[in-house]
Formats: C-alpha cells, structure tokens, sequence
C-alpha cells in the first residue's frame, strides 16, 4: 500500500459509524474503564481535561493537554481490537511548492532512532498493521496507522513518533522524493537533464484529472486570502522552486509538539500510549507558539467570476460537450458544530438523489452529464463551502444553468423540503449509527481532523443524537428553519464564485511546453561545477537506492507472533421456496443484510457487455406503482442501500472455470425487514423499462463517472487489459470492467436513439431475476433469523412467477457444490472450451503525461499447493525490489506486484514517468527472484505482510460473504493458511522460474500513458 496524499479539497463526508465490536469480551468494557478518569487527572505528563461518555458510538471520550508542551491529545475507548494511533499537525503552506506534501513523504525516510532508508515502506513487511499511510490535506497533514496487536501498536507508534518529531531529513531523501534535476540516464553525463523526483511526478498525475483541476482551483479562487489559494500538494511547475532548507524550516516551524494533535482509538490502555508518547517524544520538547493558524477569508462584497482550462477528456462521453460551470458559497466557520451539521443535512436535501430539487433542475433537463466534480457541502477547510453545477455541458449553456441555480435557490425558499425527505435523511443517519465498519477508528480520525485543526470540539462532533434532537427540535420552533438557512447562505451570500472550465486542445502540448521552458531556465543557471554536481549526485544518490539497507534497527513481529489457525465462522444451509440459503448470525446491532447471487449462463452473448448498465439502472427507473422518484423515497426511508453488480467469480481449483452472475445487495432496520423485501419483489416482478429520457440521465451520469475515474485508477485499468488473454475470466472482467466497457458506454452516451437500448433490459431482466437461478446470504443476529427465514419464504413465493428453465447459451455448465457437507447450494460454473491463453501487448493512448503499466502472468488457482509461494513472492518482491525500481529510483507514485485469486500474477506501476523501462523493472525482479537474491528475514517479512491483509478485520455483515461468493470455506482458508506459513526460499525461487521465467509463461501486457513513438513503432503492440 502507497502513501496517498489527500491534497483534494474534500473532507470525509458520510461516516459509517460502528457500534459495541463484537470481537472482544472483557469483564470491564474500555468504555467504562475510561469513565474513571478525573479531570484534572495528570498521567505521564498529560493532564485530563474532559471525559464524556458518547452512548451513540459504545466510547467514552478522553481529552487531555500536555503539560511542557500543549499538544492536544483525544482517545476514543472503545471494545475495538482494531486499535488506531494519529498525530496530525496543522501545516498551512503559502506557496505552491507542495513542502507540506513533500515532507510527508521526506519524514518517513528515515529518523534519529531508525536511521535506515525508508523505514516506512519496511515497517509494512515488519508488522501485521490493519492501516499505515499519512495524508496531506489543504491544512493539516496527518499520520494513522492501526493494527489488532498490542505490541506492534507499540512497535509502529515508536516508528511513527521518531519520523515526524525526529526525522533524518537527508538531502538525498528531499532529492528522491520531491523534486531534483538529474540526467535522463544518470551514469551517462551526456544524457539530458531532466526533472525527476516521487512527489514532482505525482502532482503531474494529480492535475492530469480534470476533476482535481477544477476543484484545485475552485478552493483556491473562493478562498484567496490565505493557504487556501496555494495547492498544498504541490503545483508541478512550482515545485522546482523548493529548497532542501526550506523543507527543514517548514518541519522546524510546523512539526512541533504545540502544533500536534494526537489521537488513539480502541482498547488498548490509555495509559500506556501516554507513556510511551512522552518518554520517546513530548518529553524532549519545550513549549512554542507556532504561528499556524487560517484567519477567517474576508467576506466579498459582490460575487465573483472566473475560467479556467484543462485538457480534452478522449473518453468524454460527447465530445462537443467537455465543459464544467458551477456556483460555490463560502458557508460558515466549520467549528460551529450544529451549524455545519446542519448545513451538511441542508446539502444533502439540496442535491442528493432524484428527489432533490437541483437533481430535477439540473441533471434531468440533460443539458449536462453529471452534476460537477465538486458538489454539495464541503467542511474541510475552515469555512465550509458548498457547490452545485453541472459538468458535461456546452459552453453556450453556462447561462441557462446560472439561471436554473438562481431559480431553484428561489424555489427552495419558497416551497421548503417535504417532511418524508428530512425523515429519510434521519433514517440514514440512524443506518450509520448502526451498521459496523472495520475501520472505523480511521473513520473517526479523519471526521473530526478538520473541526479539530482549527480548534473546535472533537468531541461534540461525535454526539449525533443530539445534533439530531436539536435539528427536529429546530424545525418544529420554526417551519421554515431549513428555508431561512437557503436565504441567508445562498440567496443573501455575496461571497459565492462561479467558476467555469472548457477543454483546451493546445493544453498537454502548452503544459510540456511550460516544462522545458521551466528546465531551461533552471539549467541556463547551472555552472561548469553545477553540472559536475548535478552528476555526481545523481551517481551518489543511485549508489544509496542500490545498496541494501539494514533494517535491524527497526522494530519487528516475528512469524510466530501470528496465530497458527483462524476463527471459524459458524453458518446454517437452509432453503427459502427452493432457493438455497446461507444464514450466518452475527452481532450486527439490529441490521439485517440481505444478498443474492444469480448467475447468468442462460443469458445470450450479445447482452453480456449490457449487463453492467443494467445493474446500474435497475434500482433507479421505479418499480411496482412506483415512479423512479417514489422509488428512491422508498428506498431511502426503509434501507441501507440497495445495489447489484457484475459478478465474475474464478474458480478456487481451475483457471479455466468461473461462475457469471449479478449481486443483489442490501441492508435494513430489524424493524423494516418486510419493506425491504418488498422494494425487491417490485423490482424483480415488475421494473420499469418505459422511460426513455430517465434512462438517458443514468446513462450520461455513468459513462461520465468511468470518463472520470480512468486518470485515478489507470493502473486498474492497465491490469484489467493485461489479463484478459490469459483465463476466461480475465476476459469477462475486461468485458464488464475494463476500456471495453468505458468505450461502449461512451458509444451508448453517444446514440441519439435509447429505444434499442430500453428493449434491452426486459431481455437482461428474464434471465437475471430467475429465482432458479439464485442463491442467498443473510447476516442478522441470532433472535431475528427466525423472522429473517419467514420473510426469506415470503420474498421467494412473491417472485416465484419469474421461476423458468432457461437453457444455458452454451453447454459447458459445471455443477460444483458450494457446502463441504454434501449438496444443498451448488453454484454453476462455466467452462470455455475454445479458449487458449495468448500473449497480448496493448497500448493505449491518454491526454496524460503520465503512464500506468502493467503486466499479468497466468499461473495456478487459489487451491494449487503453488498458490501461497507465488503470494509470498509478490509481496517480496515489491518490497525488495519493485519499489527501489520503480518508485525510488523511477519516480513512479507506486508500483509492484500483487497475486490475484483468479490465477494471475500482475506487475503493475501507478503515475509512472517511464514506460518501457518499468517492463524491464519487471523481468529484472523476475530474475532477482529466480536467482534468489534475499534472504530468510525478507521471507518472514514477506509473510508478515500477506497475513496481516489474510487477517485483516472482517465486518458482522461480511462474515462468511467470502465461502458465499467464491466457496472458500473456512477449511480452504485454514489450508491456504498452513501453505503461507510453510513457504521456503526454495519454494519461492522455484515458482519464480517455472511460472514467471521467461519462456515459461504466458503473459499479457498493457499500458495507458501519453503519445509513445517508440511503441507505435513496433507492430508487436495492439494500438487503441
């Protein structure tokens, strides 16, 4: 897992918030233990100056000063194993040369105590972490990492303190990770110069995303004043300005114990965690006042305008039509608790959903894809902001949709919000008060950041019952609360801007233009001694990415330190109108959460590639005596969410077989079981497919969302294309998920006529919603099941009339059973006979100028003895090698290699400078591997690293989901378990040679990044 910079404007929106855990018993609960304390209290130097119990969330919050120093400190008691640490500083950078972001990434190459390069990298093979990552926001930057053991919570938390409070800060590190001038080919002085560095290539990445332009340079033109004008991730073109001093001075000012605010979460002693804070860190510290506070933006006094430029989106889904307009306003200080909490349900009314009035206003008129890419109610800088605009529009609309924000303000105002709409978003409120999540000790820290960093109360963020209380209590003192807050926020608010964006063909070519003009005045400065300076740094620097560090100053877990077997999962097999059934009771604090997989053999090969769209409408176009409107009402006062999705699930022992089908998935209220079975018998029994111009809407909002997501998530995409000649599955995925799905939806988007499309559905429907086709899960705790199986029944008689005999399209059906003892759930598994794994190198050109890369190696399914030694090599070999490769020394954000349960070995690389030379990064880690080049530490690290994914923390409502989709039971778990453990290096550079060596395997290759010539050149490459 790469660092990932939250440079992006947004603040976590929704919060899932997790009830009592299930997964620890104690006499006294953390929470209660907690109560104990007394204010005034002092603990290792710690004075206790709140505790309050939080019912909502089963914690008791703990606030508590440093005495020396003043760093702020909250714990969050909680029965959670899955326990969290956070520091987060407030670093409010003045200029765009991305220092906050480069020092996140500079701290954590190293410190005072374990002055070995990258300890963070290492400390992921080292521990068995649930989470380690730092983010940089606008103004903070921030620290967590969680795990379920007690003493590799110490171990990381050691790591964590000596790297922001005592980094090396070598000049080396600043040169990697940031930004230096180097030769193309550094031991070739006659080579070019050029930009390099992690975070220079990063942001390049970052800004070629149209999304992220925009809402960059919204927040930095509707807040001007202060660090919200500069990108605190840093502009591409600025960063060559920063100095390895001024890095040192930003840590100096801004990395201090009276600019910290430390969080821990979970059940592990309060105690403890003081302790080892101010004996490793605090103590050394004396008190300062950093002046790093965001005074209040100015209010305007009239609105304001602006434009901007970014490149052409090639996937758009209409071309003529690439523009974004939206109105942003500058709300109020986000540490007025209710209020932001108020304003944020406020939004949501405004702009969630088909019933909201901006919805009809905006996106239904279709004069736009999409609302834009920066919506509603924003609370991460310190006066929250809200958004509404469309993108995907012409440019000669801009007008007609300033009016439309106008008029709908107008109208909100005057008509205010139906009552059903307030209580629906209650609802959902309460559904996340109830549902369980795994992490959310992370949750938690990221929720309350931004109120935190500018010193509001943490703690009053978490009472949500009574943010409630007083919202009801609010509206029912004055009918028109919600309308008065539209008028003073909206309509009365002269601070708002309206920012537009349109394409710009010349903008790739103006930006490397930008570049060399940006190079060239840096090395028109140089001397004869800067030049030799320049060189021999860049031979010193590869000398240290070349040398293997020693890591034994780092603290570790051993192998042994993980338990030998897992904790089984108990399940019932039932039936429910002749559809098998897998219940599973779980804890789940009165949820119910329902799922069904139906497989679609039956259905005709050219309605396969539709079958992702009709998943993503099925649930919007209404249902029953409903309308798409009164659907949406339904569903949001009487569920968690309703979904179905593309299922390809690989077989666990051959490559070559599979099962198709579509997951239906939801949750509710114990109380709303019937509702919720009900909302699916309408949807099964009688959907409607009568709407031409609703389906339009979903059609431009999802090929619009794919368009989007390419520049963030291009390495998915690369791995996806890779694959699909290697196994039928890879193939299918590349169907439903990968650039064939993003093009044809471009062309569906594209087509005038929708009524081919409308056919369609009825045709996908009769072979998806066929109850002989179907099997179910249901997680509830054990006092509803009963209930849960009467409904179950009831659910199956009322679709029952769908039940048909469908042949399969072809005949290569395998019947598998699914239950180790014997035959109530089978689960039909397709075969493909023709298929004959081929070797496949695709190219694909992007208005990126940046590259993701990826090649994919068929080996063995999850069942093969093989299997466990190929996982362990990938993750060794990412770690020893991938990484100095490609991220070190390429200046790639990320890259290495993963082991997929589908049999397939994949590299992969994420906001690459280089292309080619990353594939050769790969075949050298093969050779690496097979001439066994590590050592029995970097085994046990390696493993170390698989099992804390293998032993990550599992949901209530996810328990046994694994044994319902793919069948791996908890016996298939446990032997797959005892193979990791008994991996040797023998094993591992065995299964380097006989699968991944060359000539021994079949491979394919793809790659998304900017105009190659060398590729396009050589006819062994597919051109797209």
């Amino acid at each position: 897992m790469f660092r990932q910079s939250l440079t992006v404007l947004k603040k976590l929106r929704h919060l899932s918030f997790q009830s009592r855990s299930p997964w620890r018993c104690r006499s006294t609960s953390a929470p209660e233990k907690a109560l104990q304390y007394q204010v005034g209290q002092n603990i290792h130097g710690f004075t206790v100056t709140e505790v309050t119990a939080v019912p909502d969330l089963f914690l008791t919050a703990v606030k508590l000063t440093h005495d020396v120093t003043g760093a702020q400190y909250l714990h969050a008691a909680r029965d959670d194993s899955n326990n969290l640490f956070s520091v987060q500083f407030r670093t409010t950078p003045m200029d765009s040369t991305g220092v906050p972001h480069i020092l996140e990434h500079t701290v954590l190459c190293g410190s005072q105590r374990f002055p070995c390069r990258d300890p963070f990298f290492k400390m992921l093979n080292r521990s068995l972490s649930t989470f380690m990552n730092a983010f940089t926001a606008s103004d903070y930057t921030m620290y967590p990492f969680s795990t379920q053991n007690g003493k590799d919570f110490q171990n990381l938390l050691s790591v964590y303190l000596d790297a922001v409070f005592f980094p090396c800060l070598r000049e080396l590190d600043f040169w990697q990770e940031g930004w230096r001038l180097e030769h193309d080919n550094p031991t070739d002085p006659d080579s070019p110069l050029v930009f390099k560095g992690v975070v220079f290539n990063e942001m390049k990445g970052a800004f070629s995303d149209n999304e992220r332009i925009y809402a960059q340079r919204l927040q930095n033109k509707l807040l001007p004043d202060h660090t919200y004008s500069v990108v605190s991730g840093g502009e591409p073109l600025a960063i060559p300005d920063l100095t390895w001093n001024q890095l040192r001075e930003f840590h100096a000012t801004h990395y201090h114990p009276s600019n910290a605010r430390f969080f821990t979460y979970g059940d592990l002693p309060l105690e403890q965690h003081l302790k080892q804070i101010q004996e490793e860190a605090l103590s050394k510290f004396e008190r300062t006042e950093p002046n790093t506070a965001v005074p209040p933006q100015r209010q305007w006094v009239k609105p304001r305008e602006d434009h901007v430029t970014c490149s052409p989106d090639s996937m758009a889904p209409d071309p003529t039509k690439q523009n974004t307009l939206c109105i942003s306003y500058l709300l109020g200080d986000i540490t007025d608790t209710f209020e932001a909490f108020t304003l944020s349900l406020l939004s949501s009314l405004m702009v969630s959903g088909p019933n909201s009035p901006f919805y009809k206003a905006l996106i239904e008129p279709k004069i736009g894809t999409d609302f834009s890419s920066v919506v509603g109610y924003d609370g991460s800088t310190r006066h929250a902001t809200f958004s509404v605009g469309l993108q995907g529009m012409a440019e000669q609309d801009f007008d007609t949709v300033k009016q439309i924000i106008s008029q709908t303000i107008d109208d909100i105002i005057t008509s205010g919000f139906e009552e059903e709409r307030i209580e629906a978003l209650l609802h959902k409120i309460e559904i996340q008060m109830k549902h369980q999540s795994t992490s959310f000790g992370l949750a938690l820290a990221s929720y309350i950041a931004s109120c935190w960093n500018h010193d509001g109360d943490p703690v009053d963020l978490l009472k949500i019952s009574e943010n409630v209380s007083r919202f009801r209590q609010c509206l029912k003192d004055n009918p028109r609360y919600l309308q008065d807050k539209v008028q003073h926020y909206f309509k009365d608010n002269t601070h708002r801007l309206t920012l537009s964006m349109s394409p710009d063909e010349k903008y790739l070519v103006r930006q490397a233009e930008e570049e060399q003009q940006k190079l060239q005045q840096k090395i028109q400065s140089l001397t004869d001694g800067d030049h030799r300076d320049i060189y021999e740094k860049g031979l010193q620097l590869l000398e240290a990415q070349s040398t293997t560090q020693d890591a034994s100053c780092l603290p570790a877990l051993k192998v042994s330190d993980i338990q030998p077997t897992i904790q089984y999962t108990p399940v019932q097999m039932g039936s429910a109108g002749g559809v098998p059934v897998q219940y599973c009771e779980q804890p789940t604090n009165g949820m119910v959460y329902f799922r069904a997989m139906s497989n679609i053999n039956s259905l005709p090969e050219d309605l396969k590639i539709y079958v992702p769209l009709f998943c993503s409408v099925i649930t919007k176009l209404g249902c029953g005596e409903m309308d798409y409107r009164q659907q949406a009402q339904r569903m949001e006062l009487k569920t968690g969410g309703m979904s179905v999705s593309p299922q390809i699930l690989p077989d666990t022992s051959d490559l070559d077989l599979y099962e198709q089908g579509v997951l239906f998935t939801s949750s509710c209220l114990e109380r709303n079981l019937p509702d919720m079975f009900q909302l699916w018998s309408d949807i099964f029994n009688s959907p409607h497919f009568d709407d031409e111009e609703r389906l339009r809407v979903l059609v431009m909002m999802s090929a619009q969302e794919l368009s989007n997501g390419i520049s963030y998530s291009g390495h998915m995409y690369a791995m996806t294309r890779a694959a699909r000649s290697l196994t039928p599955t890879a193939d299918l995925q590349e169907t439903f998920g990968g650039m064939d799905q993003v093009k044809f939806m471009k062309r569906i988007a594209e087509t005038e006529d929708l009524t081919t499309v409308l056919r369609k559905l009825p045709r996908i429907k009769r072979h998806l919603f066929n109850p002989e086709y179907m099997r179910c899960a249901v997680n509830a705790t054990p006092q509803k099941m009963t209930d849960v199986a009467a409904e179950m029944e009831r659910f199956m008689g009322n679709i029952a009339s769908n039940r048909k005999e469908r042949k399969p399209v072809r005949p290569h059906i395998v019947e598998r059973s699914l239950d180790p003892s014997g035959s109530v759930e089978c689960r039909k598994l397709v075969s493909e006979p023709h298929f004959q794994p081929c070797q496949m190198k695709t190219y694909f050109q992007m208005p990126f100028p940046i590259n993701f890369v990826s090649e994919c190696v068929r080996t063995v399914p999850f069942t093969h003895e093989d299997y466990a030694s190929l996982c362990i090599l990938a993750r060794m070999m990412t770690a020893k090698f991938l990484h100095g490769e490609i991220r070190e020394k390429g200046g790639a954000y990320g890259g290495g290699a993963r082991m997929g349960g589908g049999g397939l070995f994949s590299f992969y690389s994420y906001r690459d400078p280089n292309s080619t030379q990353t594939l050769t990064a790969f075949r050298n880690g093969v050779e690496w591997a097979k001439a066994g080049k590590f050592t029995q530490q970097d085994i046990d690290e390696a493993k170390l690293s698989i099992f804390s994914a293998v032993d990550a923390p599992v949901a209530p409502s996810d328990k046994a989901l694994s044994r319902f989709l793919s069948g791996i039971t908890d016996d298939l778990k446990q032997r797959h378990r005892e193979r990791l453990f008994a991996v040797t290096e023998k094993d591992l550079i065995d299964v380097a040679g006989r699968y991944l060596g060359i000539g021994q395997r079949t491979c394919g290759v793809a790659i998304l990044g900017p105009e190659n010539e060398s590729i396009k050149k050589d006819p062994s490459w597919v051109i797209k």
